[in-house]
């Protein structure tokens, strides 16, 4: 029943040593002093973990999110997932495949925390194969390392992100500018977008595709045809709470992780018209409709973001967390 868009290998880590303090016997050239400059940046942010740590992050959420959720995952991972299972529940569905295969690790150098890494893995077999854009954070030293965000890539979208001669990735800073658009104002661009069409202000900066502008317009057929069944539909959608990630790619731009979220509103003058069914069930009770029903839903996405142009959302995952029957 909600009508929103549609649903849904770096090297081994080693010891830096850390240079003479003996002064050298000449300037180095501009070249060179350029390279030293890498070093020295790269010296100063270490990676966020080794790939094998982060080899056993993978494992141990494929062990523990079967049996704890909470304790795998944060928001707004935590939030959709959590809403789904109570959609299994109640439907007697199987729950998808938390084993992965084909990971590739991306993990940035990085100073301070919270810390966070990437992986394109491969989950399930035969029709039921997902990619995953997986990315895992950890809040401080110490804590545990959390699902954060899985939208699903309908390509090799992390095969863009450039890795250093050590095989590690560089973040970006979401404030960043001189990009196509700046990676902290993609998820009010998108809110934009199917707040207002292509033409709102803001929106031209994602290019068209089926996440984008096929999906603003598949929103307005889905309200046409709600409209002509008695009943009205009154979508927004805004900025999700959380912070944006983002890499940086081959091409000098970045891959970037953020999210959307939507609030419905559902209303007809005809009891008997609205059902919480689809991706609403087990998140109310299946007689509580009346005559309105509220929704949120929490919408991810993976947006690649050229240095110029218009950025390219290639993944997504969008699940209802929240309904309520009046």
């Amino acid at each position: 029943m909600a009508a929103g868009p549609e649903s849904h290998s770096p090297g081994a880590a080693h010891a830096r040593t850390q240079p003479h303090r003996t002064a050298p016997a000449a300037l180095p050239a501009a070249g060179e002093r350029g390279g030293l400059r890498k070093q020295l940046v790269r010296g100063l942010r270490t990676p966020a973990l080794t790939r094998e740590q982060a080899q056993e992050v993978i494992a141990r959420y494929s062990r523990d999110a079967p049996r704890s959720l909470a304790s795998a995952e944060t928001d707004p991972q935590l939030a959709m997932d959590a809403a789904a299972l109570k959609m299994r529940r109640v439907t007697k569905r199987r729950a998808p495949s938390r084993t992965f295969s084909h990971t590739a690790l991306y993990v940035p150098r990085m100073a301070g925390y919270p810390r966070w890494f990437a992986a394109d893995a491969i989950s399930g077999q035969g029709k039921e194969t997902l990619r995953h854009a997986l990315l895992f954070t950890q809040a401080k030293a110490g804590a545990p390392w959390l699902l954060a965000a899985d939208p699903l890539p309908t390509d090799a979208s992390l095969g863009r992100v450039a890795l250093d001669p050590d095989g590690y990735a560089s973040p970006v800073d979401p404030g960043l500018k001189g990009l196509a658009i700046t990676p902290a104002d993609l998820p009010r661009a998108h809110s934009a977008l199917f707040n207002g069409g292509p033409k709102a202000p803001g929106a031209s900066a994602l290019g068209p595709g089926p996440k984008t502008d096929q999906a603003y317009r598949a929103l307005v057929q889905g309200e046409a045809a709600l409209k002509g069944q008695g009943i009205g539909l009154v979508s927004r959608f805004s900025p999700a709470p959380g912070p944006v990630f983002a890499l940086r790619t081959r091409d000098r731009g970045a891959l970037v992780w953020y999210a959307v979220k939507q609030n419905e509103a559902y209303t007809t003058t005809e009891r008997g018209k609205l059902a919480v069914t689809g991706d609403l069930v087990g998140l109310a009770p299946a007689r509580s409709a009346r005559t309105r029903v509220d929704t949120t839903v929490l919408v991810q996405y993976l947006a690649a973001v050229p240095p110029k142009g218009r950025a390219t959302v290639t993944g997504m995952y969008r699940k209802a967390v929240a309904a309520k029957g009046s």
